[in-house]
Order: structure tokens, then C-alpha cells, then sequence
């Protein structure tokens, strides 16, 4: 192996070698351009890159700019991606309703595939039978009216506001950012994992912010796959750093929530409770799963027997449902306020 790898790099040092390597890869490419069904207009890409050069123009003025010259459906390719502009109703309406199955999934980078764990959620699961019984778990146990009415955390946390505010009595001034933050963060740690304060709090919304920092930055993997390995920036070793804290922080959670077992009935109850309750409920099903499914024909209506939650199902719906809130939450409210 050790000598066949010696002998490519050889022989790729070669500039007549490294020329033919070249021209065959771009007669393979203008091959399978050809046979590729057209797309819509759109300003010319550049080779490999496409039309990443454009990135500071792709704003929502560039766009409308752009949309001038090619249309109200406007093609861009960047790196290996295909994106697709529609800036006029027409166009607009045949995405969202007509051809809505169609365009249902959402685009996962390596971040959000690493946040997650390659779409074991809701919000990034491909569209069909798993989206479906994600969505009716999280409406039926997560997020129901009975399970809102249980959680104390929100009033208790309110009302601690309330007394900051008031406990001024006017004589000094409030920072209503950093409280508005805190009762965000401490609402939203209560609800999902049943405790105000404590050990790991800080940690968790490090990770979140990790996570949202890493989520802003440029990873030339995500458009050309096959220079993943450049890792220039160090977003990948960010990546797994994060990953590893996460999975350290969350697998700590569960453990100790299914020593407790608390019935998920309980009004101190959170997030984690009910799931753990759903994947108790669930293995007794386990067995018969497949002949319900088989009568039902796609089985897409008995919850309990056609969803198989895991701990990665957990993890990426208390990530998902968690991640940023604390920072948006706080943000929107302050600025409503100011």
C-alpha cells in the first residue's frame, strides 16, 4: 500500500501526468453536465468553486440585483451545492404549495449534522414516516397544553423577575438585558433537565455557544467535500471537541435521570422525563412493531409502535429545541423592550 501511494505522488509530480489527470477530469465533468437535466438561468460558475466568488454579493440586494438580469427562479452553484433563488410569487408559491414535498428538506453542514447526530430530530429529519412521528411525539408529549400547564419553572422564574425589578423600588437603575437573559437561560435549563442551578449549567451553555460560533464559520467541506480534509480554520477539531463535551455533558443527564425515574406526571417533571417515559413505554411494543405496522400498511399512525427513540433521538431533540435560546430569547426581548 506504502509503495503504491509512493508511486501516485511520483507520478502525479509529473506535469504531462498531472495534465492528463486534469483534462480527463474535465471531460468527465462536461459528461455528466451534458446528460444532467437543465437548470434555471444563472450567472456562469466558476470551475470547482462555481459561483462562491459571489458570495458578498448573494445579500438579499444582491439577490434582487441578480434576479433582474436571470429571472424570478435564478440558479447558483456553490462548490458542489445547488441553490435556487425565487424572488417573485409566482415562483414562490410553487416551492411552498405546489411542490412543497419536494423542497420539504433542509440543507444539514457538517454542524448541524454534528449537532443532531446526523438528524436523529425533528427539525432536520428528512421529510416521511420518521419526520412525521418525530413531529407527532414532540406535539403529543414535548410541547402538548397539559405538558405546558405542569411546568412550574416559568412562573417560578418569572416571578423571581418580578421581585428583582421590584426590589429596586426605583432608587436604581435595573438591567433588564441581563435579567431577561438569565430567566431565558434558567427557564429554558429547568425545562430540560429539571434544575436551576447547579453543576453543569455554565457548561451547557458553553457548548451552546460553541456550537453557535461554529455554525457561522466558513467550512470548505460543506461545499467541496473532498477538501474536507484542509482544515485550515480548525472548524472540524472544533467540531469534534464540541461533540465530545456535549456527549459528556448529555450522557451524564440521562444517566442520572433514569436512576431517579421519575414519573414524567410529576409537575417537576422536564424534557428528559418524558422521553425516557416514551422509550420505557415503547419496548414492550418492541416485538410486536412489525405486524402492526404490516396491518396498519405504513404504520404511520401508532405512535408508540412505529417510532424507535434512541439516545441520539434524545440528545438531538433537547440540542435542537435548546440550542440558541438562551441568546435569541433575550435578545428579541430587550429589543421589544428598548
Amino acid at each position: 500500500m506504502a509503495d503504491m501511494v509512493k508511486f501516485t505522488m511520483e507520478w502525479l509530480q509529473d506535469p504531462l501526468s498531472l495534465a492528463i489527470v486534469v483534462t480527463v477530469a474535465v471531460l468527465i465533468m462536461r459528461m455528466q453536465r451534458r446528460r444532467a437535466a437543465p437548470f434555471p438561468p444563472g450567472p456562469k460558475p466558476l470551475p470547482i468553486v462555481g459561483n462562491m466568488a459571489m458570495m458578498d454579493q448573494l445579500t438579499h440586494r444582491g439577490l434582487a440585483a441578480l434576479a433582474k438580469e436571470y429571472g424570478g427562479l435564478m440558479h447558483l452553484r456553490l462548490g458542489r451545492l445547488h441553490a435556487f433563488a425565487v424572488s417573485t410569487p409566482e415562483y414562490a408559491r410553487e416551492v411552498l404549495q405546489a411542490q412543497d414535498g419536494a423542497f420539504s428538506n433542509r440543507p444539514a453542514t457538517t454542524a448541524i449534522a454534528y449537532l443532531t447526530y446526523d438528524r436523529a430530530d425533528m427539525a432536520f429529519a428528512h421529510y416521511g414516516p420518521f419526520w412525521r412521528q418525530m413531529r407527532k411525539l414532540c406535539v403529543v408529549k414535548l410541547f402538548s397544553r397539559r405538558r405546558a400547564e405542569t411546568w412550574l419553572a416559568v412562573r417560578d422564574e418569572s416571578a423571581a423577575l418580578v421581585r428583582a425589578v421590584a426590589a429596586s423600588r426605583g432608587e436604581a437603575a435595573v438591567n433588564l438585558g441581563e435579567l431577561i437573559f438569565n430567566l431565558t437561560k434558567n427557564v429554558i435549563f429547568r425545562a430540560a433537565f429539571g434544575t436551576r442551578d447547579g453543576e453543569g449549567h455554565d457548561e451547557f451553555i458553553a457548548i451552546l455557544q460553541e456550537f453557535s460560533k461554529l455554525f457561522g464559520a466558513f467550512n470548505i467541506g460543506d461545499f467541496i467535500p473532498w477538501l474536507s480534509w484542509a482544515d485550515t480554520n480548525g472548524i472540524n477539531a472544533r467540531l469534534v471537541a464540541a461533540r465530545t463535551a456535549l456527549d459528556r455533558f448529555i450522557d451524564k443527564i440521562i444517566d442520572e435521570h433514569m436512576e431517579r425515574g421519575k414519573n414524567p406526571d410529576d409537575a417537576d417533571a422536564d424534557m428528559v422525563d418524558d422521553m425516557l417515559a416514551f422509550l420505557a413505554e415503547a419496548k414492550p411494543h418492541a416485538g410486536k412493531a412489525a405486524a402492526a405496522a404490516a396491518a396498519a400498511g405504513d404504520g404511520a399512525d401508532d405512535l408508540q409502535n412505529t417510532l424507535r427513540l434512541t439516545r441520539d433521538n434524545i440528545k438531538a431533540i433537547i440540542m435542537v429545541n435548546r440550542y440558541d435560546q438562551p441568546l435569541d430569547g433575550a435578545t428579541y426581548a430587550s429589543w421589544i423592550i428598548d
